[in-house]
């Protein structure tokens, strides 16, 4: 395999600097568009895990309390309680993350999730880039992340490209010595929740695994998410953080989301959602310029096609809302992330993207 190139972000006059803070809802704020900008899956909040946060309204007169949700956590992973931390989505773990790690030479694996390195960027850190490759197929290559990094941080499977990593691919970044941050955002969407390194907290140095509540389940509006590391590392964390960070109707989601019956239906999800994908795949398939970055593992997938830019506008007037890549690091204006949905969906979307590249210019 071809090395990913080791960069810095580009700074002063006439720099090519992306967006590290542009996401997928700013596609659809204020517009009334079919959203396949934003992974979280539709048709979520489920019914019964809005009666469980209803209720926890008659609750509000107190301050929070997480440990019941923390210990819920726990259970769910297998892990102490005190390798569990509670936050309000699993982007404030990065801006925790900056704050209370200490790092020499902190490097973010590209292309991936911006906000763990504006995070550092807001925090003083100069972040080192390691960019993987389309020709490699965005794949992980350790040897490419410089042995004196002592934070690094990738994401598994990876947001944009939905790519899985081998588990032992990313365990063998870990060292004395080195904080290894594994975005695990959206492996509740892969079956089986292979390739996961949860179970391996504690027992691989440095290891710090992000979890989020917020796509499978619908919550991103509500903001829950959790830090899986070790006992002195969520300390860190926690001292980090400000009084009460999570509410009551969080932590309560949070707990109800562990449960067995959650679990199952979270599994249940992900097989439909591999289906779905599946399909999406084979309708993008029909179009010849259209290149789709695979196998993708994520309730998403990211393609590369020429005018991206017209095709992402036309998409819009035809009430579609798409994500445009060029804000991710190691991408550019050629490339596009479209999540999965529903077939009816897909076949709303394939026709219009049928209509768009025919009146595109060749």
């Amino acid at each position: 395999m071809t090395g990913p190139a080791l960069s810095a972000p580009r700074t002063g006059p006439g720099a090519q600097e992306v967006d590290l803070r542009h996401h997928g809802d700013a596609e659809v704020r204020g517009a009334d568009l079919t959203d396949l900008a934003v992974n979280v899956r539709a048709g979520t909040p489920p019914a019964w895990l809005k009666a469980e946060i209803a209720a926890s309204l008659d609750g509000l007169a107190a301050y929070p309390d997480g440990r019941a949700a923390r210990r819920a956590v726990a259970v769910r992973h297998g892990l102490p309680e005190r390798r569990v931390l509670l936050t309000a989505g699993a982007a404030e773990a990065f801006v925790l993350l900056a704050r209370a790690v200490r790092a020499r030479r902190p490097v973010v694996v590209h292309p991936q999730f911006t906000e763990p390195e504006a995070a550092l960027q807001d925090a003083g850190y100069a972040v080192g880039r390691v960019l993987l490759t389309e020709r490699d197929g965005f794949r992980l290559d350790p040897a490419a992340v410089p042995d004196d990094a002592d934070l690094v941080v990738v994401g598994n499977p990876t947001n944009p490209t939905s790519v899985l990593h081998p588990a032992d691919v990313v365990a063998s970044l870990a060292r004395p010595g080195r904080t290894l941050v594994v975005d695990e955002a959206f492996m509740d969407a892969v079956p089986g929740e292979r390739e996961s390194l949860a179970g391996r907290v504690g027992a691989l140095p440095g290891l710090v695994v992000l979890r989020s509540l917020t796509k499978t389940w619908g919550l991103a509006g509500l903001r829950i998410g959790y830090v899986l590391a070790d006992e002195g590392t969520v300390a860190e964390l926690e001292r980090a953080q400000p009084l009460w960070p999570v509410s009551s109707p969080a932590l309560a989601a949070a707990e109800a989301c562990c449960a067995p019956a959650a679990l199952a239906e979270a599994a249940e999800a992900a097989e439909q959602i591999a289906a779905d994908r599946a399909y999406l795949l084979a309708r993008l398939g029909a179009f010849g310029e259209v290149a789709v970055v695979g196998p993708a593992a994520g309730p998403f997938v990211l393609v590369r096609l020429p005018g991206a830019a017209a095709v992402r506008a036309g998409l819009r007037a035809r009430g579609f809302a798409v994500r445009r890549g060029d804000t991710f690091p190691g991408l550019g204006p050629q490339w596009l992330r479209l999540a999965v949905r529903d077939r009816a969906t897909t076949d709303r979307f394939a026709a219009a993207l049928a209509d768009v590249l025919g009146d595109a210019p060749r």
